[in-house]
């Protein structure tokens, strides 16, 4: 990857909202280099998604959000791959990730309520083959997203009194 595509990259990571032109200005290219570019990169698949921080603060959608550490035992000549492909397989599957420490994979899931998630854990998760333990952990208060810290309202905290 050339120092141009980085730039881009690094554009669109700050702000997705960013035209080509934009973009241009900013990096002092032609708009249909830098048109190109984008396009390679979103066919090559470096560019998969373009998306939007939501501050669930102000905007309830009322999903629970859980991280869930999950330990397998890898399958015989497919490693971790295959169990991974399974367990992203699912609709409740927001992100799934391969991490070194005490467990392999670090699952987000999102669903309609504690109790769906923990459902979903304990009948579907958790029964696939290969799956040793799970440790659920649910989210209840976001402070930063990818590098954007959501904004404290003082009005709104609650109130701690005797």
């Amino acid at each position: 990857m050339d120092k141009l595509q980085k730039d881009i990259i690094n554009l669109l990571t700050d702000d997705a909202r960013y035209t080509v032109k934009k973009i241009a200005q900013i990096l002092n290219e032609k708009e249909d280099k830098i048109e190109s570019i984008i396009d390679d990169m979103e066919k090559s698949g470096v560019i998969v998604k373009y998306t939007t921080i939501i501050n669930s603060e102000e905007y309830t959608d009322d999903n629970v959000q859980a991280l869930i550490e999950v330990r397998v035992t890898p399958e015989p000549s497919k490693g971790f791959e295959a169990i991974a492909e399974e367990i992203a397989s699912f609709d409740e599957v927001d992100s799934i990730y391969l991490m070194s420490g005490g467990y392999d994979f670090c699952v987000i899931l999102k669903g309609k309520s504690l109790r769906q998630v923990a459902m979903f854990v304990s009948e579907r998760l958790s029964t696939l083959g290969g799956v040793i333990s799970t440790a659920t952990h649910f989210i209840l208060k976001k402070y930063k997203i990818d590098g954007v810290k959501l904004s404290a309202d003082s009005e709104r905290r609650m109130a701690v009194g005797a």
